[in-house]
């Protein structure tokens, strides 16, 4: 699991410490030490870094280890790698989530759209006005640009020039995108 063939390494308790990721070398150091200290079994959760640098996040079980006289030398255990299950369950839950996330911040970035055009400001300034509304009545973001885009048909239609010049701009549009963003 390591990354070491059988025999490479002799296993030490400086060699397993060595491994563990920094914020949980500590810990586990201390898992041990009290684990041959009081004699008592312990487990843990941790991650570890193999030998080519991937880290692992571990469950691991273990008791002491006695020499011939009983008296604690070390631990011995089972370690569970339980990467490949929380990468899984952290997929899963960007499957289940995501597509709410994408159709809030799409209306979230329709609001902004119509702020930046009806007050000719830009994208940051357009969302700090919707952050503004949100946290000025206690409303969720999303919420408040739901409501702007549903409260753009009580507006009135533009006049039939605004809508000729935009006709035009959008069938002629192609004809202004610069070379390299084509």
């Amino acid at each position: 699991m390591h990354g070491y063939t059988p025999g490479q390494v002799e296993p030490t308790t400086e060699l397993v410490l060595s491994h563990k990721h920094p914020e949980d070398r500590d810990h586990v150091a201390e898992l041990i030490a009290r684990s041959v200290r009081e004699g008592e079994s312990f487990s843990s959760r941790h991650r570890f870094l193999d030998t080519e640098g991937c880290e692992h996040t571990v469950m691991v079980i273990a008791d002491r280890m006695l020499d011939d006289d009983g008296t604690p030398i070390g631990t011995t255990g089972y370690y569970i790698d339980l990467t490949e299950t929380l990468e899984a369950a952290e997929q899963a839950v960007v499957e289940a989530v995501l597509p709410d996330v994408i159709a809030h911040r799409a209306v979230i970035e329709q609001a902004k759209g119509v702020l930046m055009r009806m007050y000719g400001i830009s994208a940051e300034q357009a969302f700090k006005i919707l952050i503004w509304r949100s946290q000025e009545t206690n409303t969720k973001l999303r919420a408040i640009a739901a409501q702007v885009i549903r409260d753009l048909r009580s507006l009135p239609d533009p006049s039939p020039a605004t809508v000729s010049a935009f006709d035009h701009l959008l069938l002629t549009g192609h004809l202004r995108i610069p070379p390299d963003d084509r």
